[in-house]
């Protein structure tokens, strides 16, 4: 299954591109390959962070096709259809699900065996989309899922507590999207529960849930779209695989029979290594917490409805 050092990033736009500038800062692949419908643009975002790569370690990057990603250890998809304003990542499903199956048609055409990470908006469908046009375990395809969210989380709570984001711990469950669960019974500073190290403090727990949901939305609209809080969130997903970390992430995975969710990708706490998803951790949620992991199910659901998988 693993072939090389390389990483194929399929989609050269916004995301695409600067998660290949984070994976290429970090050093941890030998080969990068951009792939993108429009060639020249491709050509000119791979020219653009070789450029870079001088002053950091040496790393080939390239505009290629596919034939190259077939080679890859692990593909990227980040390819997919835009949103704009205040319109939901769902909203755009359709039109993303067309690009994600003609991407992983291409890809294993070429006869690719590898990992997939999948950042397509709205990344939990889409996740779902290439696992079923690609065939490959589901324990081999996984989403950026709420990875992004939980990082915002915790540098909300950290903000509000003057301490860094790495004293840190809490993750946000379900759809990466609008019904996302900020689930604060995983909050932890120093190891103790947040309600124990900020008894004295006052926390807007409604406010920072809120700010967490709605944080997409608010950079849209100032810079017309995200690209370096995903892209790291990304880079982060593929180190973990390329060096078998076997670490926890909440990652959007295929859920299977856990909180009373079956049949759908969503965002759990994941042990991630060079198998991909090696475990999905059951969480221990609040009630008020657990219903909302089960709704967030059922709009994926509901999504998953209107779309074709394959």
């Amino acid at each position: 299954m693993r072939k090389s050092s390389r990483v194929a990033i399929i989609g050269s736009g916004n995301v695409g591109a600067t998660t290949a500038y984070a994976l290429m800062l970090r050093g941890l692949f030998s080969e990068i390959v951009l792939i993108d419908a429009k060639r020249d643009h491709a050509v000119a975002e791979a020219t653009d962070i070789a450029d870079a790569n001088p002053v950091a370690k040496p790393v080939r990057i390239w505009a290629g096709d596919y034939k190259d990603a077939a080679q890859a250890s692990i593909m990227v998809i980040t390819a997919g259809a835009a949103t704009h304003g205040e319109e939901t990542r769902l909203s755009v499903a359709e039109k993303s699900a067309a690009i994600v199956r003609s991407c992983i048609s291409d890809a294993m055409a070429a006869g690719f065996d590898g990992m997939l990470v999948v950042a397509s908006n709205p990344t939990d469908a889409m996740t779902q989309v290439a696992q079923a046009a690609s065939g490959l375990p589901h324990s081999r395809v996984i989403g950026s899922g709420t990875l992004l969210d939980s990082n915002r989380f915790r540098k909300r709570i950290a903000d509000h507590l003057s301490i860094a984001p790495g004293a840190v711990e809490g993750m946000v469950f379900g759809e990466h999207g609008d019904s996302e669960v900020v689930a604060y019974s995983t909050v932890r500073v120093g190891g103790v529960p947040l309600e124990k190290y900020a008894e004295a403090a006052s926390i807007d727990r409604e406010a920072i849930a809120h700010d967490v949901v709605r944080a997409g939305y608010t950079i849209n609209h100032g810079k017309g779209y995200t690209s370096f809080g995903v892209a790291t969130a990304i880079a982060r997903i593929c180190e973990a695989i390329e060096r078998d970390e076997r670490v926890v992430l909440p990652v959007s995975s295929y859920i299977d029979g856990i909180c009373g969710v079956s049949g759908v990708y969503l965002s759990l706490p994941c042990l991630i290594g060079s198998g991909g998803v090696e475990r999905v951790i059951t969480p221990d949620l609040m009630p008020e917490e657990l219903s909302a992991l089960q709704a967030s199910a059922n709009v994926l659901k509901e999504t998953l409805s209107k779309i074709n998988l394959r």
